[in-house]
């Protein structure tokens, strides 16, 4: 155990940055009515659409229950359009609506803002730096 204070520590201060861009980014998004949840899986859509519960889930950090919800909530919003996968019955494939696409895109602008108002005291080198080491130490985490 280390013998500095948990508010030094890099987990600690990683989670509170986490916490307060989830924050910032809901105050922006809730003017789009989206919550980064939301947002996170029309985002992820316009890159890879057709995907099904289970992958979208994986790639937005959240359960698939809670994505069954927040697709369901997309779904009645017209942003999101759902159909039988066409080799697994019981597989469901979400795909962006036209409306989703341009949710997104009306989005894009206030997330970037957020990012950058976070970015704000890095150089262009010290933030692709950051990104860097960010990869890394995700990576070794992930070496188990």
């Amino acid at each position: 155990m280390s013998s500095r204070p948990a508010q030094d520590e890099i987990g600690y201060v990683v989670k509170q940055l986490q916490q307060e861009l989830r924050a910032h980014m809901d105050r922006a998004l809730g003017t789009h009515d989206m919550t980064m949840s939301s947002y996170a899986a029309l985002a992820v859509l316009v890159d890879d659409d057709e995907l099904s519960n289970a992958e979208l889930a994986r790639r937005c950090f959240v359960t698939p229950q809670t994505m069954h919800r927040i697709v369901g909530e997309l779904e009645s919003a017209g942003l999101v359009a759902r159909h039988p996968d066409p080799d697994h019955g019981r597989i469901r494939r979400t795909r962006l609506t036209d409306d989703g696409r341009a949710r997104v895109a009306d989005c894009r602008p206030d997330v970037d803002l957020v990012q950058d108002r976070m970015l704000s005291d890095l150089s262009s080198p010290e933030t692709a730096q950051l990104g860097d080491f960010l990869a890394r130490c995700l990576a070794a985490l992930r070496d188990d």
